[in-house]
């Protein structure tokens, strides 16, 4: 260690692991290597961290004073355990990974030999480009660690511009459902919005859809359910069951066209309007947006429209 700078060793070039290494070598820190399995990881690694060797996962970890593990969550404790089992750790070495689904426990192969065990988690979705490095600047992280180290994993994180929240080791599962919930059903629900879009002759979907979601968005992180709007906050159980008749006639319509699977995208979305239509009116009613008898009345219209 210099000065508080340290040696660090990075495995896996996906989209995460590159972008924070750029970041870390930003403010003086070494990058001894990297690992990169594929040829794609390996230009991702010139790009983002030229000059940088691709070293053998065992050599990484015999030389570093960090290892940033940042590997799939699947993949991370067998990686771990491996290299306990080839005696690679090191007393007093960092071990660092940027699962979101675990904590400090899936390090404890490295932690029995001595290392010192972190799990610092970007609440943000990567490109695996530059652009991602100053979009680190006020990025929240999730941070777990032992209460002697928590210093140390914070301080990581704020060198790389993200500001540190610290996650209990019990509560990680289900901190990252949220953000799974949040993010990748939202992207999900936006995929198929511009898929029906597209059926209607709307070139580009997703510019059309652009202000409407940005803005409901907005108004759902600043207001949450008091930001929803349309027809089920108003009661107006008649337009939802319209919006369910026009997507399954547009279905049929694409089944007689022959379009492909066009057909069966549109009843998937029908079948995914009407799920969070219910689960919205849930939503509702239990927080006093709408009444009983308007939430029965909508529920009604649903298996009216399931029946059919």
């Amino acid at each position: 260690m210099r000065g508080g700078r340290l040696d660090i060793g990075i495995i896996g070039m996906g989209h995460v692991g590159p972008v924070l290494g750029s970041a870390l070598r930003a403010v003086g820190h070494k990058l001894v290597g990297v690992s990169a399995s594929s040829e794609e990881s390996r230009e991702r690694a010139d790009a983002l961290l030229p000059g940088i060797p691709v070293l053998p996962v065992e050599e990484i970890v015999r030389s570093c004073e960090l290892v940033l593990l940042t590997v799939p969550d699947d993949q991370l404790a067998g990686l771990v355990s491996g290299l306990g089992e080839l005696g690679a750790w090191k007393a007093s070495q960092l071990v660092v990974h940027t699962s979101g689904a675990h904590g400090i426990e899936v390090l404890a192969p490295a932690t029995r030999a001595g290392a010192i065990p972190l799990a610092i988690h970007p609440a943000m979705t990567f490109t695996g480009t530059s652009v991602d490095i100053p979009r680190l600047i006020g990025t929240p992280f999730a941070v777990t660690a032992p209460a002697i180290a928590l210093p140390i994993a914070q301080a990581l994180v704020v060198e790389m511009g993200g500001e540190p929240f610290e996650v209990s080791e019990e509560d990680r599962g289900v901190y990252h459902a949220a953000l799974n919930h949040g993010a990748n059903f939202l992207a999900a629900v936006v995929a198929q919005a511009k898929q029906v879009l597209t059926t209607v002759g709307i070139e580009d979907p997703g510019t059309f859809l652009r202000p409407l979601c940005e803005a409901a968005l907005d108004r759902a992180l600043r207001a949450g359910e008091r930001g929803i709007s349309g027809p089920i906050p108003r009661g107006d159980a008649g337009t939802i069951r319209t919006h369910l008749r026009v997507l399954e006639a547009k279905a049929l319509e694409e089944d007689l066209e022959g379009e492909g699977q066009w057909g069966q995208r549109l009843r998937e979305v029908s079948k995914t309007y009407a799920s969070m239509t219910l689960h919205t009116v849930d939503l509702l009613e239990f927080e006093g947006r709408i009444s009983a008898p308007v939430a029965q009345e909508i529920r009604q219209a649903l298996r009216a429209m399931d029946e059919k």
